[in-house]
């Protein structure tokens, strides 16, 4: 097929022998399969940001760290050069949460380069070598419905444990291989530790698979996978291989005001009490 545009300077710099064909086109990019040497990948090219559906709200990037400060004051001030710059904030920061979720093992496609705007990875395939299809295009079993749920859950917990929240899980963006779910499309991927909505966006990625599973499996649709999870994370419990049931016991417990009163009573008679005593060591050391 004719080179896309954006395309054309990886070949020019060796990193892409041939594009062989579109794979798809999604709301924030065009995906390729392309040949490179003797491996075949694919080349994601991330839309304008005028083009893209997906917009790149606060929600998402709050939280993120910008190294470069005159680059950091332009993104705020939303210069030309600043929207330049949060475009490739935006498209780096998937390839940050590739490789970050790679090495915690994480099931997501191997990124191998990030070059001019494209990122080239692995691409997924099914057992018969073909692009791996996606999670909504398959129907299940109750059986394996509760498996690849199961599988999915793991994998939230373990990005999770590597400070990583997806934030737009669903059922369109995992791909299924030949050995199971493979997690994709992470541009909007937010930083746990960071982002104030961090726990929001959790609770939607969990519901979000609960509902689609749920409908080969219903029982799935009353598990609360999700406050479960982050309750373990915020008490620093929650490790790659922990055990969860899908059941959460909120504290309804209606709380003592009078009891919490009292207690900002005596916090604030005791520091009554020494801002007194620094007083009165003052005046004696002043009267020496």
């Amino acid at each position: 097929m004719k080179t896309p545009k954006r395309i054309a300077p990886l070949i020019e710099d060796g990193l892409v022998d041939e594009v062989l064909r579109q794979l798809m086109s999604g709301k924030e990019a065009t995906v390729y399969v392309v040949r490179c040497g003797d491996d075949i990948r694919c080349a994601k090219v991330y839309k304008e940001a005028d083009k893209r559906s997906f917009c790149q709200s606060v929600d998402y990037t709050e939280g993120r760290k910008v190294k470069n400060s005159r680059r950091a004051r332009a993104m705020e001030k939303g210069t030309s050069y600043g929207r330049k710059a949060q475009e490739e904030a935006w498209q780096n920061a998937e390839v940050d949460a590739l490789y970050r979720l790679a090495a915690a093992g994480v099931r997501v496609p191997q990124p191998y380069n990030f070059h001019e705007g494209v990122l080239l990875m692995e691409l997924v395939t099914d057992s018969e070598g073909n692009a791996a299809p996606r999670l909504n295009d398959l129907a299940f079993t109750a059986e394996l419905s509760r498996e690849y749920h199961r599988i999915l859950i793991m994998q939230v917990v373990r990005m999770l444990c590597a400070g990583v929240v997806h934030g737009d899980l669903s059922e369109y963006n995992v791909l299924v291989d030949s050995a199971g779910p493979v997690i994709i499309d992470l541009p909007q991927a937010i930083d746990a530790a960071a982002n104030n909505h961090a726990c929001q966006m959790l609770l939607r990625d969990v519901e979000n698979l609960a509902t689609y599973f749920g409908q080969f499996a219903p029982e799935l649709l009353s598990t609360d996978y999700g406050n479960e999870i982050w309750s373990l994370y915020q008490s620093s419990q929650l490790h790659p291989d922990s055990v969860l049931t899908g059941r959460f016991e909120r504290d309804e417990k209606p709380v003592d005001l009078n009891s919490v009163m009292r207690e900002i009573n005596d916090t604030l008679k005791e520091e009554e009490a020494r801002q007194q005593a620094i007083a009165i060591r003052l005046s004696r050391a002043r009267a020496s």
